[in-house]
């Protein structure tokens, strides 16, 4: 029964590999699944009803222990924030800096480790006053998914 205020949201479901998944799921699906390493916990949504999700219901790329120098640009801003990946998805990072910027901002990440350079677009999803935080990947140029893709390889195959 629809209540005064109550909202309704259709989701559409596609067939994947056996799996039946929202379709807004597919494209990072697809980058979890070429790896092998997806893991379907809650639904993801963009309203208030998320906040009752744990940000581990919400995640569904393996996250992998990873350091690399991180610049974050706020692109509205064009406020910059330095600090050191702690961990590396094929869905995103998280950046542990004193400085975190706010949740929802739309920035420019920069990565750097050795002598490989890492740049996407993305969201800070989550913030830990002090500590970090976590961002996800929302667009990478093919150069940088590849670079993307051959780190979450090495880790996945040294775990």
């Amino acid at each position: 029964m629809r209540t005064p205020g109550s909202r309704h949201k259709r989701t559409v479901f596609v067939q994947t590999k056996g799996l039946e998944v929202p379709r807004r799921w597919l494209v990072s699906l697809y980058r979890c699944e070429s790896l092998g390493d997806v893991i379907l916990m809650g639904e993801r949504t963009s309203n208030d009803e998320s906040r009752g999700l744990s940000l581990r219901d919400r995640r569904f790329c393996i996250r992998y222990p990873f350091a690399a120098d991180a610049v974050i640009l706020d692109l509205e801003t064009g406020t910059k924030s330095d600090g050191v990946t702690s961990d590396l998805s094929m869905g995103g990072i998280f950046v542990c800096t004193s400085k975190p910027l706010p949740s929802n901002t739309r920035v420019r990440v920069t990565l750097t480790r050795k002598d490989q350079k890492l740049e996407a677009l993305g969201t800070v999803r989550i913030v830990k006053p002090r500590i970090g935080m976590g961002i996800e990947f929302l667009d990478l140029e093919q150069p940088h998914y590849g670079v993307l893709r051959r780190w979450v390889e090495q880790l996945s195959k040294a775990r």
